[in-house]
């Protein structure tokens, strides 16, 4: 066995000039107990994954590769029992003579390297490698492994084989961070898609013969009815994946070929806590807050979905959670449960809609009161008569921009007195694509590009884009995050409204005053380097 000149991570950083002691000292005093300094470091911010394994290739000599597209000996998992692989985040690669090549998160946890050399009886050669690369790799490596000896066990009786392929499925959709797994069924087989970052990609095929019991075991987990196959069901469930606790909500739907599954995965460990985490601009972010401070009033967040609205709103109502005050929310479906706020669950069978719940709540003594999405006239009517009883009332509506609610509102036979009296500001929002903190690089402008930026008053000169990398899956994009317009509504705005003054009108007012657009929003985080401006473009129309 060759003699390590053994290192700790943290003299590493040091000499590499990439952390200072303090930095160090203030992250091992923070982190939590058994973690790793690596994942500590890379939870606080002080530095990219990147920069560890560029440091760790450097400092130590070992190379850093990609299992992207890595040429892997998939004999090798049989030496190397998964549990293993997983609990200290190694691959085995390839075997040369007696060496076998694995690929390591921490390529300086020396026991790992001696336990796998003495199960294994070779020396081992570590290369370096991102978490989530080498958890993938372990993901469908192993289960490609596991799903031919269940091909072969799949006839008998047992469910052992969908249980444990479901359970791999949600694994890995932990593990790529993906928002929802869709597993359509063909003629002669089931794809398994997964959306991160807001894009669907495949990752495998399964066998049509297992169709059956796959939906079984989804339809138990998830307490629905097993012999119901020609109509929809919806359902939800709690489970534990790594340690960390994640809600899945399931919807099955019959098609030609079967019945789809779509598994919409809420990490309860990552709800958002703060306001401060939603990337709200300076000026956005004072004038938000300045409106959900008030003590009535009504909120609105618009936008088409999956724009992020039911985060911010989860947001607004934690910042507002206090022992003094009394918050009620009426939702479908109550999507995260919060601690100290009493959510109720809108249940349209037994006939209690968004109208009825808000109804019950108003005799609750409630201060703020949040519902889920105004739907109707009832709804709206209910919701605009609360903020004038002195309640703090917050709301969704599926429009395509802050002003677009105020008709709404009037289209839904609202007394426009009522929405202008009522209304104390509309959010409206959208996700877009982070670009890749590890392999974001600058570029000169075209003229076409200088003109968008120019029309919208902002003076820039360099653009950012991602090139592709390890740690983003080449695609130049790792995150989300939201950009945001806030029409704040004052008294000139509410007389405009009640002389019924077109749109038009009102917009040029706003932008006298400096309101922000979305475009406008999404142009300065293209300039800070946090997006690109492909991505602005793909939700936001220039006005």
């Amino acid at each position: 066995m060759p003699i390590r000149n053994k290192k700790k991570l943290g003299d590493l950083l040091k000499e590499a000039g990439v952390l200072t002691e303090t930095e160090i000292v203030e992250t091992l005093e923070q982190k939590k107990q058994g973690q790793k300094l690596g994942d500590a470091l890379l939870e606080q911010g002080f530095i990219t994954e990147q920069q560890l394994l560029e440091v760790l290739e450097l400092q130590l000599g070992i190379q850093s590769v990609s299992l992207y597209r890595y040429p892997i000996d998939q004999k090798l998992t049989e030496m190397v029992p998964k549990e293993m692989a997983q609990r200290n985040v190694l691959m085995p690669l390839t075997l040369r003579e007696n060496t076998m090549t694995v690929a390591m998160n921490d390529p300086i946890d020396y026991f790992s390297i001696d336990d796998l050399e003495l199960s294994t009886g070779f020396d081992i050669k570590p290369v370096i490698a991102s978490k989530d690369d080498i958890l993938q790799a372990i993901n469908k490596y192993y289960d490609q492994e596991d799903f031919a000896m269940e091909e072969d066990d799949a006839d008998l009786a047992d469910d052992a084989p969908a249980v444990r392929i479901m359970d791999q499925l949600l694994q890995t959709g932990v593990h790529l961070k993906a928002s929802d797994i869709h597993i359509d069924p063909a003629e002669d087989s089931l794809s398994v898609r997964y959306r991160v970052d807001g894009m669907l990609h495949k990752e495998r095929t399964i066998p049509k013969r297992l169709q059956n019991s796959l939906t079984a075991r989804m339809k138990i987990m998830a307490n629905l009815n097993i012999t119901e196959t020609r109509l929809p069901q919806d359902g939800r469930v709690r489970v534990v994946i790594d340690e960390k606790p994640i809600d899945l909500r399931i919807s099955i739907l019959p098609t030609v070929f079967g019945e789809k599954i779509v598994i919409r995965i809420l990490d309860l460990s990552n709800i958002v806590k703060k306001l401060t985490d939603l990337d709200f601009s300076e000026e956005n972010y004072h004038y938000y807050r300045k409106l959900i401070q008030q003590p009535s009033g009504l909120i609105l967040l618009t936008g088409p979905t999956g724009s992020g609205k039911t985060s911010t709103l989860y947001a607004s109502i934690n910042q507002l959670n206090r022992e003094e005050v009394n918050i009620i929310t009426v939702e479908d479906p109550v999507e995260y449960q919060l601690e100290g706020i009493n959510q109720v669950q809108v249940n349209a069978k037994i006939g209690l809609d968004f109208a009825a719940g808000l109804r019950s709540i108003l005799r609750q003594d409630p201060n703020i009161i949040m519902v889920g999405e105004i739907r109707d006239t009832e709804t709206a009517e209910i919701a605009v008569r609360s903020s004038l009883t002195g309640h703090m009332v917050f709301s969704t509506l599926h429009t395509n921009s802050a002003m677009a609610a105020i008709p709404r509102l009037f289209d839904m036979k609202v007394e426009p007195y009522l929405v202008v009296s009522s209304l104390s500001g509309i959010m409206a929002q959208r996700l877009v694509k982070k670009l890749c903190k590890d392999c974001k690089q600058s570029r000169g402008l075209n003229q076409m590009e200088k003109e968008i930026f120019e029309r919208h008053n902002i003076a820039i000169d360099r653009l950012y884009e991602g090139k592709g990398c390890n740690s983003c899956r080449q695609t130049g994009y790792k995150g989300r995050t939201a950009i945001q317009e806030l029409l704040v509504i004052d008294d000139a705005i509410r007389h405009m409204m009640m002389e019924n003054s077109s749109m038009s009108e009102v917009k040029n007012y706003l932008k006298q005053n400096g309101m922000k657009f979305l475009m406008d929003d999404g142009l300065e985080k293209v300039k800070q380097g946090t997006t690109s401006l492909e991505e602005v473009l793909r939700v936001a129309t220039e006005e």
